[in-house]
């Protein structure tokens, strides 16, 4: 794990450099006649874009595990960040119950101003024995010192292997509701979008692999980037 924090953290170095965190920049510009609207959902985006890297499950009794990084430009709509990104890494674990076929899935995240832990459940079939097709479902809750989140999301992605290269495409779909704290007045909205995600995870090793992949939304788009374990 120690090793893929390290990893974790050469991701997050490549990405443009933030004056302050996502914390300290949304209490920077918030007021109380901000929309929230905007802001919760692409906070709700940047979490729901680390629901899947394949649509392969993990196999009893293996795990995998893993480090990412999600970085969402902001959308036009969004007046409250003034930064080019909102991005935050997550470390991911999941695992294949022995009875009923599901995966459990949890990850969780302490960067960039940024908290959040969460957990789902995942479900993995094989489409015409060469497409792997997954389904899940994920609650996550974040915060930061000016804001608390409650996350839920339901995705669906489709993948085929060609050698050590996994091509993968998804659709999601985020609900947030966002509720201010320690300020001098208390604003909340509830918000949905639907995603669309291309990407691709390579798997050079054995039991390595690293993924890319970009996800646009009505509203803005984003990256995802990571490195995992599977055994």
């Amino acid at each position: 794990m120690k090793k893929l924090s390290a990893l974790l953290f050469a991701l997050v170095c490549a990405l443009p450099a933030a004056a302050t965190d996502l914390g300290d920049d949304f209490r920077n510009h918030i007021s109380a006649s901000s929309d929230l609207s905007a802001y919760n959902k692409d906070v709700a985006t940047m979490i729901g874009v680390a629901d899947f890297h394949t649509a392969k499950g993990a196999t009893f009794p293996g795990f995998d595990i893993g480090a990412s990084v999600s970085a969402i430009k902001p959308s036009g709509s969004n007046h409250i960040s003034h930064e080019d990104y909102l991005y935050t890494g997550f470390l991911t674990a999941e695992t294949k119950l022995p009875v009923l076929g599901i995966t459990v899935m949890a990850r969780g995240t302490d960067m960039n101003g940024f908290k959040s832990l969460g957990g789902g459940l995942k479900y993995s079939f094989k489409l015409l024995e060469v497409i792997d097709v997954s389904t899940m479902a994920f609650y996550d809750r974040g915060s930061t010192d000016w804001y608390k989140q409650d996350h839920y999301s339901a995705s669906a992605t489709a993948s085929f292997t060609f050698l050590f290269l996994t091509p993968y495409a998804g659709v999601g779909y985020d609900y947030a509701k966002m509720e201010t704290k320690n300020l001098p007045y208390r604003l909340s909205s509830d918000d949905d979008s639907v995603r669309y995600t291309v990407g691709a995870s390579l798997k050079p090793f054995p039991f390595g692999y690293l993924f890319g992949a970009y996800t646009k939304t009505a509203g803005n788009e984003g990256f995802q980037g990571g490195i995992g374990l599977n055994f």
